[in-house]
């Protein structure tokens, strides 16, 4: 598996990876109705954010984006999503794009990672995250509206760098 920088050709393989995803409803805030326009104006990080895919043997696995928190003064801490396409889980692609992501921010001197909302019920997420350093600084009780669950919580996560 290689991980790489998102050319502008990637997206007709990255947008039915987001499709799924967001379509699931059960680990993503985004709009299940989404377009492909307005899923690649959402995911495509402008600099100083970065969007990489991971790919192997010419199939797109997955993909990341990465870039400041917030600007200003919260621009020292990075943020990071990924997608996995449901036939590569459970084979290290979200890992990777974590380890990735981490080391990305490391590289630009970013004093930590935080992650906004991970749903509570994703567990496998919530399990890498937590090996690569992550812990659970707080949970928004019901803020996501699961399909087989209901109103769920949403963890905040954070890693120091």
């Amino acid at each position: 598996m290689r991980i790489r920088e998102f050319a502008d050709a990637d997206w007709a393989l990255v947008w039915p990876i987001v499709r799924e995803v967001i379509e699931a409803r059960d680990t993503f805030c985004y709009d299940p109705s989404m377009t492909s326009d307005q899923a690649r104006q959402a995911w495509v990080e402008a600099p100083p954010g970065r969007t990489v895919v991971a790919e192997e043997a010419g199939s797109v696995l997955g993909t990341a984006r990465m870039g400041p928190n917030r600007p200003g003064p919260g621009s020292h801490i990075a943020t990071a999503s990924f997608m996995v396409a449901a036939r590569a889980r459970g084979r290290g692609v979200g890992t990777a794009l974590c380890r990735h992501a981490l080391a990305w921010a490391r590289g630009r001197g970013y004093a930590g990672m935080q992650f906004n909302a991970v749903v509570e019920s994703n567990l496998a997420a919530i399990e890498v995250y937590r090996r690569e350093g992550f812990t659970i600084v707080g949970t928004v009780p019901g803020a996501f509206d699961h399909p087989e669950l209901g109103r769920i919580g949403l963890h905040i996560m954070y890693c120091p760098l």
